[in-house]
């Protein structure tokens, strides 16, 4: 026989038993906020290792008056420059000439500001300053060897809520980046502290970074030339894949409002956001030019960089020196999407892409974002005049979503994929240049052991069924891979082109579930052929 309870809640219980909803609500809620590319400012472009209270202070009160703390940017990140040794317990000295009172009161003053703090260290024993600008007081300041204590000092001590770890002293150490860099993760995880925490290892590390950091570098450091933005961009044009679960590629800081043209500044602060890399001004805010600031105070380039789907755009069309980037915006697979036409040349060139390529259908309507200007709705293709060094973005609006066939391998996710070591010694997937690719690029080196594979991780049919789909891979021997789909090997691919750079078309008959897939390519045991791409044939079976 079965006993009803009746239980009666007193007011205090009630008052109790909300009280615990709201903060289990408010947990909820904040493990599912996502921080997006970090926006603020760092001291290095401008002051290097000489900087000072004053400084600091004074680009704090910039950041206000200026207007960009109302469009966003929030950090104000003190980098190399302000150690000076350790106390003979081990603690960290702060430099009695730069910060003769402290951190924590320039910490505390820039929190009053109602923005951020953030702080410099590096992996190994000594920081980038000590070695290039002369800064001898910083051998013995690097988070090696005293992680918690220092991660307690910046966090809990001074409340500081964002790191920048450097690796001149981890290289000085030949350590393992791996190891350190997740010693360091934990620390800082240690103190309870909202801490965002970059890897400044000047190279896609691995995968691994994705569990110990919210961005890495993926770059060297960047200069005030149009040749090193250039070459920056390059180095993350076939990055998109490594953009996720609000984890960042970071391009480096910014220099934009220094010597730039206007052209080149544009193409900077505009692939920057479009790639989803952190947003760190670079140039001194309180004396930054009229022109390089409305840029930078840009709300609709901003709302790329900070839109909530957190997308790296990717390439699609690659002609000449030329490249087109997009992305998806507000919706996975919707009808708005933001398009970037780059030209790196030292050339004027008119470019032209397909509405289809961009997988819009019907009218679509354009606005230009440099220009805050609506261009009305055009159908079949966009055709645009872009001067040398220059780049245009849109905001694109179809009338339908059309869905995408192509999947290149340079937009596919290699899961051994690093930029830290020989990829040949390693043995490790690879991004390679080649005119015989459809996109002139390919993936290679993949496989010989079940790490090293390739997976496209969202491919989106509207429809369930079968799908014949077609794998375009070349290699100069016979080789194999199998392809698994949401989990499961469903079928092996051999190829023989006699060309590793000579791609041909190999079918299999896949079934795919409506909405979005995974479909991986691998062979544990021997090497794959090269891959080009995949193509989802549009007749379902």
């Amino acid at each position: 026989m079965q006993h009803k309870i009746k239980l009666k809640l007193t007011s205090k219980m009630k008052r109790i038993l909300l009280s615990t909803l709201v903060v289990a609500f408010a947990i909820v809620a904040s493990a599912s906020k996502k921080k997006g590319p970090t926006m603020g400012w760092s001291s290095w472009n401008t002051f290097a290792v000489n900087i000072s209270e004053d400084i600091i202070k004074g680009q704090a009160d910039a950041m206000v008056n200026q207007g960009l703390k109302a469009v966003g940017y929030q950090y104000i990140n003190i980098d190399d420059g302000f150690q000076y040794g350790r106390t003979p317990e081990g603690k960290v000295c702060i430099h009695p000439e730069r910060f003769p009172n402290g951190l924590k009161v320039v910490s505390d003053y820039i929190h009053s500001k109602g923005l951020k703090a953030g702080i410099y260290s590096d992996a190994g024993d000594l920081t980038c300053g000590s070695i290039s600008n002369g800064d001898v007081r910083n051998t013995n300041v690097g988070l090696y060897g005293y992680e918690q204590v220092d991660a307690d000092f910046y966090f809990k001590e001074l409340e500081f809520d964002f790191i920048k770890v450097d690796y001149c002293g981890g290289n000085h150490m030949s350590l393992n980046e791996q190891e350190q860099y997740t010693r360091i993760s934990n620390a800082i995880k240690n103190t309870g502290r909202d801490v965002v925490f970059n890897i400044c290892r000047w190279r896609y590390p691995g995968d691994w970074c994705h569990y110990a950091a919210n961005s890495w570098r993926t770059t060297g450091d960047i200069h005030e030339s149009w040749q090193s933005v250039k070459d920056l961009v390059n180095e993350n044009l076939y990055m998109s894949a490594y953009c996720y679960n609000d984890t960042y590629n970071d391009m480096d800081m910014l220099e934009v409002g220094r010597s730039l043209t206007a052209e080149e500044d544009k193409t900077h602060f505009g692939l920057w956001c479009i790639m989803a890399s952190p947003l760190l001004i670079g140039c001194n805010m309180a004396t930054i030019n009229e022109r390089a600031l409305e840029l930078l105070k840009n709300k609709e380039l901003i709302a790329l960089n900070q839109d909530l789907l957190h997308l790296q755009a990717y390439v699609i069309q690659h002609i000449g020196e030329t490249y087109v980037l997009v992305k998806d915006l507000l919706k996975l697979h919707g009808n708005t999407r933001a398009v970037a036409l780059y030209n790196p040349s030292d050339k004027p060139v008119e470019m032209c892409v397909d509405f289809s390529e961009l997988e819009l259908g019907g009218k679509v309507s354009v606005r230009d974002l440099f220009e805050h200007k609506d261009l009305g709705k055009m159908q079949n293709s966009l055709t645009v005049q872009v001067p040398a060094h220059a780049t245009r973005i849109y905001r694109l609006k179809g009338e339908k979503r059309l869905e995408r066939r192509v999947y290149e391998a340079e937009t596919a996710f290699l899961h051994d994929y690093q930029q830290v070591a020989n990829h040949e010694a390693l043995g490790t997937a690879i991004y390679l240049p080649g005119d015989g690719a459809s996109g002139r690029m390919f993936a290679g080196w993949l496989g010989h052991r079940r790490s090293n594979y390739l997976e496209w991780r969202d491919v989106y049919v509207k429809k369930g069924g079968k799908y014949v789909v077609k794998f375009r891979a070349g290699s100069q021997e016979k080789r194999s891979f199998n392809v698994e789909v949401n989990g499961e090997t469903v079928g092996t691919v051999s190829v023989n082109t006699n060309d590793w750079n000579h791609f041909q078309e190999f079918e299999l008959t896949l079934k795919l579930k409506a909405g979005s897939n995974r479909i991986q390519l691998y062979n544990a045991d021997a090497w794959m052929p090269n891959i080009d791409n995949m193509t989802i044939c549009s007749n379902s079976l």
